[in-house]
């Protein structure tokens, strides 16, 4: 007695895709069978099929272009974000302890005293 052989992957895959196949076919029947009870002619019924399908197909793939742009957009945006300095407090300047015009205390780059500190002291 022999062993079985095992199932490969596009074994697989192909049962896979032709079970799929099969399930849109018979959507497709069933959908053309609905539009023929309720009184439409057959070749009407046959024709309006795929203009739904390729409406739908349609909206699908503007979805999609649109997702993608946006996607592109973020992505140009964090790419570019990438090498540019940080904006927070460490890129500004910030003040430091020296003696002024006003006397020892904290300036900034222009000078400013920043401290609480009296000047007439």
């Amino acid at each position: 007695m022999s062993t079985p052989a095992q199932t490969t992957f596009g074994e697989r895959l192909g049962l896979m895709l032709g079970r799929a196949w099969r399930g849109c076919a018979r959507l497709d029947r069933r959908a053309q069978d609905w539009l023929l009870t309720r009184g439409w002619s057959p070749g009407v019924a046959k024709s309006v099929l795929p203009v739904v399908k390729l409406a739908v197909v349609g909206v699908l793939l503007y979805t999609v272009f649109w997702l993608a742009l946006l996607l592109a957009g973020l992505v140009a945006a964090a790419w570019s974000m990438r090498g540019s300095p940080d904006w927070s407090a460490a890129n500004q300047e910030q003040p430091d302890w020296r003696e002024g015009h006003d006397g020892f205390g904290l300036y900034d780059k222009n000078e400013w005293r920043r401290d609480m500190g009296d000047p007439d002291k």
